[in-house]
């Protein structure tokens, strides 16, 4: 008898704990449904309209298959908006993260004003991004431009930075990075301050340089925020819409398109929906493809470190 009890007793707590599971997941449920309806089914909404010609407005639409992807790989502008896009996301994680790298490594130091420093480079993420390129289009502009001011002052020739089709992609690319540079070094200069300085002493004793020190104690212990930075900024770059528009609305012609951009003058503009799905689920396999391997690389550096 003694033996059921016992035994009953220790099946009640188990019993509790499965209970008490089971009735979690209707917490998850309310996420669940906006994620759902918000991603998952637009998602999968947008590869169905992908397969047809419907021009964003009308009640009815045909199915013409892979008509429109074969449009999309024959279309020269494709590439043109795949390269601006690749440029936007991959060239701007680059660069935030080592400035923003740069940026923390300085402010962890012993240095006059660390907190307003810190607080002038964070100061443009509060800011819209649209905002952001509307203020970087009163300097680049062509006529009384900031930048063409200066120049003339100098004795110089103005230069149309803007209308340039080779150079605006990497203006724009320049604008995001500066806007959002702050965000990686406020996630740097975390992890650098919860890296303990017992390793640096220990390293100062055995004679290590401050390049050896950062080598083999800073990076690898900074694995898990250089991957945050990475996977945010790629994401971040490959979908930048809000600053092309202000500074140059995709121009001139589609030059400085992202998919984004070009995704909302197909479907705005051009009344082509369906192209402008199929340009849709190709930017969201690139986007995937990219964040994957990047979370996937950076996470075997932070097992290894």
């Amino acid at each position: 008898m003694a033996e059921l009890t016992s035994e009953s007793q220790s099946q009640k707590p188990k019993n509790y704990k499965v209970a008490k599971e089971k009735s979690l997941w209707w917490m998850y449920l309310p996420a669940i449904i906006l994620v759902t309806t918000f991603i998952v089914y637009p998602f999968f909404n947008g590869v169905r309209i992908s397969f047809t010609d419907w021009d964003g407005f009308s009640q009815t639409s045909n199915f013409v298959g892979l008509d429109q992807y074969v449009r999309m790989f024959s279309d020269p502008t494709t590439w043109t908006v795949v390269r601006n896009t690749l440029l936007y996301g991959i060239g701007s994680t680059i660069l935030q993260n080592a400035i923003g790298l740069g940026y923390a490594l300085l402010l962890n130091s012993s240095i006059k004003m660390r907190t307003l420093t810190r607080t002038i480079i964070y100061l443009p993420v509060i800011i819209s991004p649209l905002i952001m390129g509307y203020i970087f289009y009163l300097v680049f502009a062509f006529q009384n431009g900031a930048l063409n001011d200066a120049l003339m002052f100098f004795g110089f020739d103005p230069v149309n930075a803007l209308g340039n089709p080779t150079a605006n992609p990497f203006i724009i690319m320049l604008v995001n990075v500066y806007q959002f540079v702050g965000i990686a070094m406020i996630i740097y200069l975390a992890g650098l301050q919860s890296i303990s300085k017992d390793y640096y002493e220990a390293a100062d004793i055995d004679g290590a340089s401050k390049w050896d020190q950062f080598k083999s104690i800073t990076l690898p212990l900074l694995a898990p925020s250089i991957t945050i930075n990475v996977v945010l900024n790629v994401i971040g770059g490959l979908k930048l819409f809000d600053v092309i528009v202000a500074l140059t609305g995709g121009g001139p012609g589609d030059a400085s398109q992202s998919s984004s951009t070009f995704m909302y003058s197909l479907y705005f503009s051009r009344q082509d929906a369906g192209y402008a799905a199929t340009q849709g689920v190709l930017i969201a396999f690139i986007i995937l493809i990219i964040s994957l391997l990047a979370l996937w690389y950076f996470k075997r550096k932070e097992i290894e470190a």
